[in-house]
């Protein structure tokens, strides 16, 4: 791993504990070993560090092309433990980096929603994750976070906000014989939405709360 794999998650870790009042359920259900891919909903741009210390084990992520044009930008993000992908295409190069990772037990995570939710509610989520689970047999584990919103706000560090990060049990996809089609990818990926939706307040459930999905 880069230098700054280990320093941002030290930093990370740190400022989680100095300006906002964290806190983490579930992290017995973390596996310490073995390939896992980690889903959660997608608040701030904290989100990637704040899963990162909560799972505390080694991890990638997929993150948006457009991060990586410039030079310097794309020398911390990649540092950080990030490669990039499409927004709603898993392309063969993102889908080997997963694969990569995934052989040597590092955990890969995974914003099903492919970006933030302004509104704090989760959106229909994209296949990747789908692709990524089906394809390689990895077991899912979902996270759901709250609270990491406040982390926008202007002077947000004079609060502390509380964010909690709820952590689920580790669950796998039924096996998949031969190519998805659009509608079972659809409900492949809403499946592994609802188990997110289960570890958030009401309020942040949005397309997947029990009167709209």
């Amino acid at each position: 791993m880069h230098w700054f794999y280990y320093f941002g998650r030290f930093l990370s870790r740190l400022l989680l504990d100095l300006l906002t009042r964290w806190r983490v359920d579930g992290q017995e259900n973390v596996p310490r070993r073995g390939p896992l891919l980690i889903v959660a909903n997608h608040l701030d741009l904290a989100d990637p560090s704040l899963v990162a210390v909560s799972a505390g084990r080694k991890t990638v992520f997929m993150a948006k092309e457009e991060l990586f044009r410039k030079a310097l930008s794309r020398y911390f993000i990649r540092g950080f433990g990030a490669f990039p992908v499409r927004k709603g295409a898993l392309n063969r190069a993102a889908f080997k980096e997963a694969e990569y990772w995934l052989s040597r037990d590092v955990a890969l995570v995974m914003f099903p929603e492919g970006g933030r939710s302004r509104r704090r509610r989760l959106m229909p989520a994209y296949p990747g994750s789908v692709l990524i689970a089906t394809k390689l047999n990895v077991p899912i584990l979902p996270i759901g976070i709250a609270g990491s919103e406040g982390v926008g706000a202007r002077f947000w560090w004079l609060r502390r906000p509380r964010i909690t990060v709820k952590i689920g049990k580790p669950f796998p996809l039924p096996p998949v014989y031969g190519k998805l089609d659009k509608e079972e990818r659809t409900k492949l990926a809403d499946d592994i939405m609802e188990h997110i939706a289960a570890l958030l307040p009401p309020e942040y459930r949005g397309h997947y709360g029990q009167n709209e999905h």
